[in-house]
């Protein structure tokens, strides 16, 4: 009902076919321009009475007069219809009127209402979503745990959370999220199938914050505590690398290997090795090393095969690299593991000599705006357990934008070794205490002693007794040394006596009990030696026989003691040494209350 009631013409305003037909024949009219009495243009449709009646004679509605023209002023001639196509404009306008009689300013207040409780209703829907997105956030934030989480919904607080409960700190600029499992990490397939045959459950803290930022080809300083997983740490990013460039051929392998490790000791170093081929096995990729013991000329012989991966004590490779057996013209990447360890051998020369060898032209520029985005820049890895002067002089020239990433306190062994301290008056309540000990304990064990001499002593004694022994100590070969690991390793031996030579090139799996027999002069050494237990999340303990000789370590000894919360014996907490560093003033004012001054008797 169009509202034009009374109109009596014939024409069928319900018939949607017939109101079809018409519009189908408007729209076959010819367009024609009207001008106004004020100038103005108007275009329409051409009309003709006596052509556009209908079937019965009749016009359409709102075509019989000129006061309601077709014509529609505004009106877009390119479009197919017009705004009033099809509308009956009187009787909209009788309608509208009559609502307005009937209803009075009562229906405009309405509609104005109806308009306002639209518009209020809207603004308290936006207004609980909001509340509601509001109130979810607060609770995915505050009350959820970041292990719940997925890594797309971690907020930077529950970063902030997960780095404060793996003990994780760096320093940097745009330091990348660490990753929180394998999974997660994003490495190839060829990695984690590594990962996987090799038994590696979840990552540890030092993997998890520095294999993300190995993987953006940065520069990396890693503080960490000793047997934190730090080998692996620096081979995944460096296999990674190693893939994406071009394969070696007969021709490019004279140019010398992809990337080059220096370790302190033959055992360290050889362990890396090890640990590398687990993972280049499957990426094909070669790792070998260079160390002192075995004939120069045969390993010579074995890098002109050709390797990725080159890993050796600084001496030997720098040794290599005189006689020319080794050139490092494509060498972009560098792992110094166990760099103050390297230092304190006094290998700081052959380290220098070794990176000098690289190419100059790979270092990045101090300016990060200069580089250039298509050259492919050295990349340096450096591993420690303290930072002593000299290592942070090798930073400072060779490394450009490090991240800085410490897991736990510098310097600290792993908080699940048990450290037992023993005060003993004499060497005969040493060797007591030790076979007592020994016969409550399970292998495998190690001993360490300061001397060579002290070996031989230690372990005839041990031999005398009936238990299996392995030494390693300097002076020895080197096929005679690795065959004494290799039978610690396998089990074949359930006690390895060595000295400090070996305290960072032992890493064997659920080693129960570290024994100083002699106790170190350093808290370095301390350290480094009662990590050979406890490693990869397994408990251990250290038992260290402590006398009045060992007056250089009580000081920091106490210290460390105390920090861990392990129990000090009353012996050492009373004892001068404890008080201060020798030549320190706190040393000599505890040495001089302890003095007991005896007067002359009087003569009188």
């Amino acid at each position: 009902d169009y509202g034009y009631e009374g109109y009596t013409d014939g024409y069928d305003y319900d018939d949607y076919g017939g109101r079809g037909r018409e519009r189908e024949r408007e729209r076959e009219r010819p367009w024609e321009r009207d001008t106004d009495r004020n100038g103005g243009h108007s275009w329409g449709r051409s009309w003709d009475r006596d052509r556009d009646r209908d079937a019965k004679g009749g016009l359409p509605p709102g075509r019989g007069s000129s006061q309601y023209s077709i014509t529609a002023t505004g009106w877009n001639p390119l479009s197919s219809k017009r705004p009033d196509e099809g509308v009956d404009v009187p009787g909209r306008k009788r309608r509208r009127s009559r609502e307005r009689d009937r209803g009075g300013e009562d229906s405009i207040i309405s509609r104005q209402m109806k308009k306002m409780r639209t518009i209020k209703v809207r603004e308290l829907s936006d207004e609980l979503t909001k509340k509601k997105n509001r109130g979810r956030r607060d609770i995915m934030d505050n009350t959820v745990h970041w292990a719940e989480k997925a890594v797309t919904d971690m907020t930077e607080r529950d970063w902030r959370i997960f780095k404060e409960d793996f003990m994780i700190v760096t320093k940097g600029q745009d330091v990348p999220h660490p990753m929180r499992s394998w999974k997660e990490s994003k490495l190839p397939d060829a990695i984690l199938d590594a990962v996987d045959e090799a038994g590696y459950k979840d990552p540890s803290p030092i993997q998890m914050q520095t294999i993300p930022i190995g993987l953006q080809g940065r520069d990396v300083i890693g503080i960490a505590q000793t047997g934190s997983g730090k080998t692996c740490a620096f081979v995944i990013p460096m296999c990674c690398y190693i893939y994406k460039q071009p394969a070696m051929t007969a021709e490019t392998m004279l140019d010398g290997p992809y990337a080059i490790v220096m370790a302190p000791t033959r055992e360290l170093a050889q362990q890396i090795e090890d640990e590398a081929q687990r993972f280049c096995r499957h990426m094909k990729q070669r790792a070998m090393s260079v160390v002192g013991g075995v004939s120069i000329e045969d390993q010579a012989a074995a890098i002109r095969k050709g390797a990725e991966i080159i890993i050796g004590t600084p001496g030997r490779m720098n040794d290599c690299i005189e006689r020319k057996y080794l050139v490092l013209n494509q060498c972009n990447y560098v792992v110094l593991d166990e760099a103050d360890r390297m230092i304190d051998m006094g290998f700081e020369p052959q380290v220098v000599a070794v990176l000098d060898a690289m190419p100059n032209s790979n270092i990045r520029p101090e300016d990060e705006t200069r580089e250039e985005a298509d050259l492919v820049y050295r990349q340096t890895f450096m591993f420690s357990a303290t930072m002593p002067a000299a290592v942070e002089k090798i930073s400072l020239k060779y490394f450009r934008r490090p991240v800085h990433v410490q897991i736990g306190e510098v310097g600290t062994p792993i908080d699940k070794i048990e450290q037992r301290v023993q005060w003993v008056g004499s060497e005969n309540q040493k060797k007591v205490l030790m076979m007592q000990l020994l016969g409550q304990s399970d292998p495998p064990i190690v001993i360490f002693c300061n001397q060579r001499e002290k070996v031989e002593k230690v372990a005839q004694l041990l031999e005398s007794e009936g238990y299996t022994v392995a030494k390693l100590r300097g002076g020895i070969s080197q096929e005679l040394r690795s065959e004494a690991l290799d039978d610690f390793k396998k089990g074949q031996v359930g006690i390895l006596v060595a000295t400090d030579v070996a305290a960072r090139g032992i890493d064997v799996k659920n080693v129960t009990h570290v024994i100083n027999y002699d106790m170190p002069k350093t808290i370095e050494f301390y350290t480094h030696r009662i990590g050979r237990t406890g490693r990869a999340g397994a408990r251990g303990v250290a038992v260290s026989y402590l006398s009045n000789d060992d007056v250089d370590i009580m000081f920091d000894l106490t210290k460390l003691l105390q920090n861990c919360k392990q129990h000090v014996p009353k012996e050492l907490l009373d004892h001068e040494g404890s008080k201060g560093k020798p030549g320190s003033i706190e040393f000599k004012t505890a040495k001089k209350k302890d003095t007991v001054i005896y007067s002359k008797k009087s003569q009188f």
